[in-house]
């Protein structure tokens, strides 16, 4: 946790912070008013529609919708993710696996399973098996399965994976590609040992179908984490952030890769999702025990955490 809070860069006089809510208002005020009337709430959406941003759209287009956005940024990921968090997401993404403490069986017969859903380029399925490397080169008993419902997401991450040299089973856990709908999972239930999911399930169209369908797929005892998005808690921090979203990210998005409305999409999608409380409800609905949540850099994103029980 300290490496990300010295990350988060020094931090500001109350004066200065003050004039950059101010503007930050300002910039904002006029997505406000839409963003009131989407934000997650008691309500919600009316059930033939859903948001796509700050846009209401038909719920059966959204899916294209998001994978038309992820078709067009698959080869420019990493670049992406840079802008979005200002490089952040690798040190995100370190404590989010040492959270998760990857283990390999002690029987071979019966590996540890791992399942990384809408994992495309491998980002946490890398770590996780770097994490369980065996330096002696003996065979891991452990399997990664990295899923994703957008072909071009993972045709990179397999990609990645071969020039890394992750999948020539040399001491590494076996690793495959799998193209899955997170809210449809084709595995069989009580198969993995852990699921993770990072950056992805605010994108899904029906959030509480995809937790339901990673506890099914979950063995009792399993561990679901995820990481995600989340809302800046102080006030004044929050406008400052709100600011750089909306005026930095699409602009610096259209110019390095001609692609802002992309960039646009993913930005307003944050402010779309429930905030840390709200969600930790969502977990305990889908049936998870010990749900918790952990804010990281002042709460621009959060580790989410729940086990699904053990039978009596």
């Amino acid at each position: 946790a300290a490496p990300l809070a010295r990350a988060a860069g020094p931090s500001r006089g109350p004066t200065n912070m003050r004039s950059v809510a101010r503007r930050a208002a300002r910039t904002v005020q006029a997505a406000a008013h839409g963003r009131a009337a989407l934000r997650f709430s008691s309500t919600g959406p009316t059930s033939s529609t859903t948001h796509f941003g700050f846009r209401e759209v038909p719920e059966d287009d959204k899916k294209a919708m998001v994978g038309g956005v992820f078709h067009s940024v698959a080869d420019r990921y990493d670049l992406m993710n840079d802008f979005m968090s200002g490089t952040l997401h690798r040190l995100w993404k370190d404590e989010f696996v040492s959270m998760l403490g990857p283990v390999e069986s002690p029987d071979p017969s019966d590996p540890v399973r791992y399942l990384d859903m809408a994992g495309g380029t491998g980002d946490i399925s890398f770590r996780i098996a770097e994490a369980l490397r065996s330096r002696s080169g003996k065979p891991v008993a452990a399997e990664i399965v990295v899923s994703d419902i957008n072909p071009s997401m993972l045709g990179v991450g397999e990609q990645r994976a071969r020039s890394k040299g992750l999948l020539d089973g040399r001491g590494l856990p076996a690793m495959s590609f799998v193209e899955a709908d997170a809210e449809a999972l084709p595995f069989e239930s009580d198969t993995f040992d852990s699921y993770t999911i990072a950056f992805g399930i605010r994108n899904v169209t029906h959030v509480d179908r995809a937790l339901a369908e990673a506890f099914r797929v979950l063995r009792p005892g399993g561990r679901f984490m995820c990481l995600e998005f989340s809302r800046v808690r102080n006030p004044v921090l929050a406008a400052a952030y709100d600011a750089y979203s909306f005026n930095v990210i699409p602009a610096v998005g259209q110019a390095v890769t001609g692609d802002r409305d992309s960039y646009q999409y993913l930005v307003e999608s944050i402010r779309q999702f429930p905030n840390q409380e709200a969600f930790k409800g969502m977990i305990e609905d889908a049936g998870f025990v010990s749900a918790r949540s952990r804010d990281m850099t002042f709460g621009v994103v959060a580790i989410h955490s729940g086990f699904k029980p053990m039978e009596d």
